[in-house]
Formats: structure tokens, C-alpha cells, sequence
């Protein structure tokens, strides 16, 4: 995850700088590569740790730098007004993968082993660069003429932080992302040891968040009006920060999955709602490098959230560490109805 701190700023400046499909094409290309190395190296028993470590770090840097690029381009591939219909699709593909990815490679974790799950995945890769040659449309951005690196990425980074409107989305999504959706590194412990469920349980958590946020970003493809977006936001915010509650505090496994159904809901939601709001208020000659600011912000954070939550979960009761960011975050967002911004976007929605 380090890379989506690093990388993406870089990654939205080639996506503002050459065409986008182009950039997507050659993540996924990276991707592919990467996938075969790795199944290669499990397969002939030749990997080591360092070996993991290094394409950990490629694995992350394409699949940080296709954000950017992939969510520039889908703004122009569809009409405007229907711009919450192709990202909730877009995010229903990316959240299915979570339910679709574990149970299509159990069985191979049962047999060949792992090699063949990387085998699979990059199968899954090789298609998607096919599709990506498949765009017709072109889709660049507009950099600042005579102008360097540093000073067009910075055109980003400030325009995050002029428009009231995109600043307030950003910093709102920057804490959610930190507070409840960095639940990775605690949820095999909480498997473990709450729930007496290993490697399996942690599988089925996975899957339920997956299920439950491709449900949900399906069913609201279908929304026109802006006033239902805008409470939608502020009601996704609330309970994506209450749905950990119950995942925290489960004792049985349905129980568990419930809750982790729910937490994907809601937080999906949540997270459609605001890369549509972020694409509706950005100009497209410089959407590659705000997505990549962007992308910095909401990755750092679960990045570094990610990590505290690991290494606190050695020493705090898992189902503690859930409940105070939950609640933490269920604060700030109530706290937010006293910011303009916000408060309009929840009571009118965001005009595109």
C-alpha cells in the first residue's frame, strides 16, 4: 500500500499527460508480468521473501497508478447526468472482485495450490488489457505550458484544496477511509480469536464485505436526483460508521457476516458517492492529477491506518480497535453538518 502514497501523484500527472488508455494499458501489461513472475516463483518453490517484497511493490504501484487513469476515463465514456450510474458499475466490478476473487481461487488452494491462483489472476489481467484496447474514445488531460513535473502536479494538489466543495469530500473521505475501512489487519485476529474461525473465516469476512458492497453500488446505479444522492451521502457516512459495530461484537459466524455485509454496503456506498462528487467539480484537463491526489490521500491513510491497527491489535482486543474508529468517525461526520460545504451537498446533493 505504500505506493498509493508515492506513486500516485506521479501516475496522475501520465494520466493528465499522455493518453489514459494508454496508461491503463500498460498497469494492467505490468500487472500481467507481475502475476506470472510471482505464479513461476511459487510454483518451482523459488521464492524468498525479498522476492515477495519487491513485486509486492510493483503489484502496488500498477494497481495504484490504474486509479487515477481508469477514473479520469470513465467520466468520458457516459454522459454527465449519468455519472453515478458508470462509477456505481465501475465500483459494483471492483467490490464483486471481492466476493468473485476468493471464491474462484478456494478450490485451487485446495489443489494446485497458490501458483494456480496467480495463474488465474493473471488470466483475469490479460483479459482486461484486451478490453482496455478495446476504448475507442480519447481521454488526456491539459498540463500548464512551460511548466515542470512539480509545478503541474502541484496544480492538482491545490485545486484539492481551493475548490470549498472538492477540499471538504477530500478531508471527509481521507477520515473515513482511515477510520472504518482499514479493518484488514484486524480482521484475522478478530477471526481467530473471536469467532475460533482461521484462514476460512477471515476468507468469508472478505467475501461478505465484497457481497455486500457490489449489492449495494448496483442498486444505486439507478439514481437521478441530486437531493437523494446528498442524503444518501450523509446516511452511508453514519452507518458505515455504525455497521462496524456489529462485526466488532458478533459471536457467531452468521452474525459476522452480516455485519461484514453491511460494512461493505454502506461503505461502498459511501465511497461511489464520493468519486462521483470529486469527478462532477473537477475540470477534466486536470482530473488525472486530482484523482492522484486523491488516491494519495485515501490510500496513505488506510495505508498507515492499516499498519497501526496491525500492531495494535497485538496488544488491544480487536473488537476495541473497531468500535473507537467507528464511533470516531460516526463523530466527525456528525460534526460535519456545521460545514457549508457538506451540509449542502447532504440536503441538496452536488449539481453537475
Amino acid at each position: 500500500m505504500i505506493p498509493r502514497v508515492i506513486v500516485t501523484p506521479i501516475s496522475g500527472y501520465l494520466s493528465d499527460r499522455f493518453d489514459r488508455r494508454s496508461v491503463l494499458a500498460v498497469m494492467f501489461g505490468i500487472n500481467l508480468v507481475h502475476n506470472i513472475l510471482l505464479g513461476i516463483l511459487i510454483l518451482t518453490d523459488y521464492a524468498e521473501l525479498w522476492h515477495l517484497i519487491v513485486l509486492s511493490v510493483v503489484n502496488g504501484s500498477a494497481r495504484a497508478s490504474q486509479m487515477p487513469a481508469g477514473q479520469a476515463l470513465i467520466v468520458n465514456l457516459i454522459p454527465r447526468d449519468l455519472l453515478l450510474n458508470g462509477i456505481a458499475l465501475n465500483q459494483a466490478t471492483m467490490h464483486g472482485s471481492r466476493l468473485l476473487g476468493p471464491a474462484a481461487i478456494a478450490p485451487l488452494l485446495a489443489t494446485a495450490g497458490s501458483s494456480g491462483a496467480f495463474f488465474v489472476c493473471s488470466g483475469f489481467y490479460a483479459i482486461s488489457l484486451i478490453l482496455t484496447f478495446r476504448v475507442k474514445t480519447a481521454s488526456t488531460g491539459k498540463l500548464q505550458p512551460g511548466k515542470g513535473f512539480f509545478a503541474n502536479v502541484n496544480e492538482g494538489l491545490k485545486s484539492v484544496y481551493k475548490i470549498p466543495a472538492l477540499r471538504a469530500i477530500v478531508l471527509i473521505a481521507f477520515f473515513h477511509c482511515g477510520l472504518t475501512m482499514s479493518f484488514e489487519s484486524v480482521l484475522p485476529v478478530l477471526a481467530e480469536n473471536r469467532l475460533a474461525a482461521k484462514g476460512a473465516g477471515f476468507s468469508y469476512l472478505m467475501m461478505a464485505v465484497g457481497a455486500g458492497a457490489m449489492v449495494s453500488v448496483v442498486l444505486m446505479a439507478g439514481i437521478r436526483d441530486d437531493s437523494t444522492k446528498g442524503r444518501l451521502f450523509l446516511y452511508f457516512g453514519v452507518l458505515s460508521g455504525l455497521s462496524p459495530f456489529v462485526l466488532a461484537f458478533s459471536s457467531t459466524m452468521p452474525l459476522a457476516l452480516f455485519g461484514a455485509a453491511t460494512m461493505g454496503a454502506t461503505q461502498a456506498g459511501f465511497m461511489t458517492l464520493t468519486h462521483t462528487f470529486i469527478q462532477s467539480v473537477t475540470p477534466d484537463a486536470i482530473r488525472g492529477r486530482v484523482g492522484g491526489i486523491y488516491s494519495m490521500h485515501i490510500g496513505g491513510m488506510m495505508a498507515f491506518a492499516n499498519l497501526m491497527n496491525g500492531w495494535l491489535a497485538d496488544y488491544v482486543n480487536p473488537q476495541i480497535l473497531l468500535a473507537v474508529a467507528s464511533a470516531g468517525f460516526v463523530f466527525i461526520i456528525l460534526l460535519t453538518w456545521w460545514q457549508n460545504a457538506l451540509r449542502k451537498i447532504y440536503t441538496e446533493g452536488l449539481k453537475i
